[in-house]
């Protein structure tokens, strides 16, 4: 089998960072910094990186994990956690997923994440949940219902789409992560999606998390 067609654990963990690690010493801030790099790029599994600095109130940064199991995702965190940094680093919100093949597009389209596509600048993270109506509607309603979806979405190529699912291992469906270089383009897309017949069926569809791509040293280093 593919490395396309291999199923992932996303794991995507926010953290808070504690008003403390300001009061470092720079240089041990710079080592630290580093020690977390070398941490996670030597974990073996795909890892991107993200800053949520003067975006959100309750999040500062997230590393997206994608895991064969989600023991490999928890022992790169339990490494985290011992360096020098991860002592001033509270989780603030954490969502689980996994990739599936879409049973309403007939030729899936590989998660960029999973696949090595080039990084774009930002990544809206969006956890949701669908109503039970949803789940009661006919395949052929719900295939109609998607199919228009889809080609709404087909409008924006621009936008790169991961989708995966939390069914009995989070508390959503489905975690979306939505890559992108314009954020207005993001935001043009979500409002032509409302105005489809799936919107109505979208029992809960927040937070929606802006993310901002910065690597390990640079991110750790802009948080103070």
């Amino acid at each position: 089998m593919s490395e396309n067609n291999e199923q992932y654990f996303f794991n995507f963990s926010f953290f808070k960072v504690d008003p403390k690690w300001r009061w470092m010493a720079d240089l041990a801030k710079e080592e630290s910094a580093k020690e977390v790099e070398n941490v996670i790029k030597n974990s073996g599994i795909k890892f991107r990186s993200y800053s949520n600095l003067g975006l959100r109130d309750d999040v500062d940064f997230l590393f997206w994990f994608a895991a064969k199991t989600v023991e490999e995702t928890q022992i790169v965190i339990e490494k985290l956690y011992k360096t020098v940094f991860g002592k001033y680093i509270i989780p603030a919100r954490t969502y689980l997923s996994c990739t599936r093949p879409s049973i309403y597009v007939k030729e899936g389209k590989a998660h960029g994440f999973v696949t090595g596509s080039e990084q774009k600048k930002h990544v809206v993270v969006y956890p949701f949940t669908k109503t039970r109506e949803w789940y009661l509607l006919s395949k052929e309603k719900r295939q109609e219902i998607m199919d228009e979806h889809i080609e709404v979405s087909k409008k924006y190529p621009q936008v790169v789409l991961n989708t995966t699912y939390s069914f009995g291992i989070h508390d959503e469906d489905f975690m979306l992560a939505f890559e992108v270089d314009e954020i207005r383009d993001f935001q043009d897309l979500i409002m032509d999606l409302r105005e489809t017949q799936v919107s109505t069926y979208v029992k809960n569809d927040i937070p929606m998390i802006v993310c901002v791509k910065k690597d390990i040293v640079p991110l750790i280093s802009s948080l103070g």
